[in-house]
């Protein structure tokens, strides 16, 4: 099947990660995070930046990439997938000790805004051949705040409207919670936050607070992750 159409592939692998990201954050539990966070949040962000680097130093010396190319694969491959993280621990009952799942669970949920901002900040040096620091600096803090603000505006958003609105349909309540989820990263992109981040932090808020309906959404979501897993890999 010939198949050559980039901006496709984007689209469907951003509405797909959107899904796994959203699910995986209403199914976290804050009591099993709260302890570990600092180390999960260190693991997504200086982790995956790690990770590039160390991978680019070994692409540029024994493959001679030049550095940005090579810390540009390594920003690709820097970050652990969710959505393959979260089906191996959660729907095949694998116990680890101690704190090390939630660690992952975590890890893997929040690390995508780094890599996307590795990734993308690398492809533009890459093209252009020049490293502009006072752009990149301020542009990855903008858009972490950004992006964690808007995730907490929209969660507790959220779970003021899903509780208030007063819906007869209880079916209504997934499409009403999808349009939320896809607002959330939508605006949060165009006005230069992360979106990845905010939907996250969207619903782990949501997920961790008193909702109408809050199991059966659970349910709808995990079915909705796996078969945007599917559609991914």
């Amino acid at each position: 099947i010939y198949f050559d159409n980039t901006a496709l592939a984007q689209f469907i692998g951003i509405v797909a990660l959107n899904f796994i990201l959203f699910s995986g954050g209403l199914d976290t539990h804050w009591q099993t995070i709260s302890p570990i966070l600092w180390r999960g949040v260190s693991l997504a962000t200086i982790g995956v930046f790690m990770t590039a680097v160390a991978v680019g130093l070994f692409v540029h010396y024994v493959f001679d990439f030049t550095w940005a190319e090579g810390i540009l694969l390594g920003s690709i491959v820097s970050a652990t997938d969710a959505a393959a993280v979260f089906s191996i621990l959660r729907n095949r009952g694998i116990a680890l000790k101690g704190y090390i799942r939630p660690v992952l669970e975590l890890e893997s949920g929040s690390n995508d805004p780094m890599a996307y901002f590795l990734t993308i900040s690398l492809t533009s040096i890459v093209m252009s051949g020049e490293t502009d620091m006072s752009v990149l600096v301020p542009s990855f803090f903008t858009e972490f705040i950004i992006g964690g603000a808007m995730g907490y505006l929209m969660g507790r958003t959220s779970v003021w409207l899903i509780n208030n609105i007063g819906i007869r349909s209880e079916g209504l309540y997934p499409v009403l919670t999808l349009a939320l989820a896809l607002f959330t990263y939508s605006a949060t992109h165009y006005i230069g936050g992360n979106g990845f981040l905010a939907i996250y932090l969207c619903a782990l808020i949501m997920g961790n607070s008193n909702m109408v309906h809050r199991r059966s959404l659970l349910r709808f979501y995990d079915g909705q992750a796996w078969l945007m897993q599917i559609v991914m890999f």
